[in-house]
């Protein structure tokens, strides 16, 4: 799964901009971030590609209010609501944006291009219609956070157990760096945020990185199929439940504007 997905930058940055709390420009550098260009394809009303600023502007002219994440899995619609076509778009990019307000919803195809070390990454987000309907499988942010402090003590507990927790200087080098962007506030969500999204958004993040460090490392101390069974099923459900709070981290503002 991905550490920090572009569709939760476009939700959170989009939705920041919808509620006039960054300029046009602020938004679309900030969902940028790393990358070399964005372009938005399938608009309505527009023939062909457009740049990220006008395709937000064009989105709240449709009556876009806010932006929510799906990070979908295999078996899991985590944050979809159909029809089917958009289903299979954002399974097999395993992320996508829903739009509130209108019924459309954006998937990102990314391409690379370019040497190592110097790798040009080029986004395009497809405009698709959507089953205007509740997301699937969100959980509230209070209900992310405490699934996330007892999935984590679980699986910290077993991985331990089984040498696979993540170790060697690959693994350390992965967690200074977290720490390094976590000091930094890289990983702060946009304006408009409550502080306990953005403490579920870290938590989630540091859970999801455990997992990967985990899957990484090959097959550490669990040499024997059966502990390697239970490092999978350990795994499992670790990352379903950092996924399902990644979602809840980003659509709480779409949330609390709905609430309040």
């Amino acid at each position: 799964m991905l550490f920090e997905p572009r569709s939760g930058r476009l939700a959170a940055w989009g939705n920041a901009l919808l509620a006039g709390l960054v300029s046009p420009d602020e938004a679309a550098m900030s969902i940028v971030g790393e990358d070399a260009v964005h372009r938005v394809e399938g608009l309505p009303g527009e023939a062909g590609p457009v740049g990220l600023t006008l395709a937000l502007g064009r989105l709240r002219a449709l009556g876009v209010t806010g932006l929510r994440v799906a990070l979908p899995a295999p078996g899991h619609p985590l944050g979809l609501s159909g029809p089917p076509e958009f289903n299979a778009r954002a399974l097999e990019a395993e992320e996508a944006a829903v739009a509130v307000g209108a019924a459309v919803g954006l998937v990102p195809e990314v391409a690379e291009a370019g040497p190592a070390g110097d790798v040009h990454v080029s986004v395009t987000w497809h405009v698709l219609p959507v089953r205007e309907a509740p997301p699937a499988d969100v959980p509230s942010l209070s209900e992310a956070e405490r699934e996330l402090a007892e999935a984590l003590r679980e699986a910290t507990v077993v991985l331990t157990r089984l040498d696979v927790a993540g170790s060697g200087p690959v693994a350390e080098a992965a967690l200074s760096a977290y720490r390094a962007r976590a000091e930094a506030g890289q990983d702060a969500l946009a304006p408009g945020y409550p502080a306990r999204a953005v403490r579920v958004l870290a938590l989630a993040q540091r859970v999801d990185l455990m997992v990967s460090l985990a899957y990484e490392s090959g097959h550490g101390g669990a040499v024997a199929a059966s502990e390697m069974a239970a490092r999978a099923e350990a795994l499992r459900p670790v990352e379903r439940v950092a996924r399902r709070a990644l979602v809840a981290a980003y659509n709480s503002a779409v949330e609390e504007r709905e609430r309040g």
